[in-house]
This record gives structure tokens, sequence and C-alpha cells, in this order.
């Protein structure tokens, strides 16, 4: 009993900190400096010649890697707000989710550009043709009204039920960008990535189901 008192006591303080700094002014502006880095790291490796042998390859996956893994981010925001107390997390999923799809659009916009030329009937050609970039595309379909209605005057509009049936789509959208880079992957026999974004989503879906369960 002493022990267990003795170790809240000790974390309390730090949660209390973690929630002061995230509630500051100062801390949205840090979290999307941060969330800018790959973007501008690859305009940078782009004009300075960084991006290897094949660089319209490495910015259609990176892009694509980045929206993962902002995914990742966005879905893991409520698991740990939950678990570590630390509530003021729940002030950035919806910056978070928004550079998710600031991603995921340039995913599709590099694949345009590089692989298509900015050609719309042979892009259209090719997702009905591609199952995996079909796959790739309703993901993004699916994001575009969530990331439409991320604002406040939406929830209002909506109502605040019909805006979370709304943006449990991000639940399909998780299934459909792991399929999407499966598809993708499967081709070269790479699957290590894959895997471990699979495990990381099935456990954060896992996690909230097993929470609707319990209520």
């Amino acid at each position: 009993m002493l022990a267990w008192t003795s170790k809240s006591s000790t974390e309390l303080p730090v949660k209390a900190r973690l929630n002061r700094w995230l509630s500051d002014a100062a801390g949205k502006p840090v979290w999307f400096a941060l969330s800018m880095l790959p973007f501008v790291w690859l305009i940078y490796a782009a004009v300075t010649d960084h991006l290897g042998p094949n660089p319209a390859e490495a910015l259609v996956r990176s892009t694509g890697d980045w929206a993962m893994r902002a995914l990742c981010l966005v879905l893991a925001v409520t698991p740990v707000r939950i678990l570590s107390g630390v509530t003021a997390l729940a002030k950035y999923r919806r910056m978070a989710g928004l550079f998710m799809y600031f991603y995921a659009v340039l995913h599709l916009l590099a694949y345009s550009w590089f692989d298509m030329g900015f050609d719309v009937p042979d892009i259209a050609k090719d997702i009905a043709k591609r199952p995996f970039i079909l796959v790739g595309f309703s993901a993004l379909v699916l994001l575009t009204p969530l990331a439409l209605t991320s604002f406040n005057r939406a929830i209002k509009a909506l109502g605040a039920k019909r805006w979370q049936q709304l943006h449990r789509l991000v639940y399909a959208v998780a299934g459909l960008a792991v399929l999407h880079f499966f598809w993708m992957r499967a081709g070269k026999n790479n699957f290590a990535e894959v895997a471990l974004y699979a495990a990381i989503l099935g456990t954060l879906l896992g996690w909230r189901i097993k929470r609707v369960m319990q209520k």
C-alpha cells in the first residue's frame, strides 16, 4: 500500500506538468512545426538530390509512409490520453488528423504527377485497373468528409452524435490503408513494415472494441 502511494505521488506531478505544457498556447505551434518536418525534409531532399536513385518513387512512398504514421498517431491519441491521464492530448487529435489527410493528399498528388503525369483519364483507368490503388484511393475518399468536418462549426451543424458516427469511418480507413500497403509491398515480398503497421492499428482498434464492449 505504501509502495503504491509513493509511486502515485511521483507520477502525479509528471502528468500535471505534461497537461500544463500541452495546454500552453505554444503547444500547438510546436506540434504543427513537428508535423511539418517530414514535408520540409522531403522538399529539401528533392531540391538537393538526396532522394536516392529514384526520386519519384521515394516521394510517392515517403508521403504514403507519413500518412500511415499519422493515422497511427491519430488512433493512438485517445488510448494514450485515457491510460496516461494526460487529458490535454485531446486538443491535438484534430491537428494530427488534418496532417494525416495532408500527407495522404500529397501521396495521391505524387503518384498523379510522377507516375501518371497528371493525365486524369489515365489516372482514372489506373485506379479502376489496379486493386491496391483503388483501395488507397477509397481510403482517401473516406478521409475527405472527416477532414471537411473536423472543425467546431461542422460539429455544431451535424450534432455531436452524428459527428461521432461519421468520424468512425476512420476505422474503415485504417483497414483500407493496411490493405493498400500490403498489396503495394506484396510485389517485392516485403511484409515487415506491413506487419508492424497492422499490429499497431490492430492493437489500437482492439482497444476501442474492448472499451465499447465493457460499457
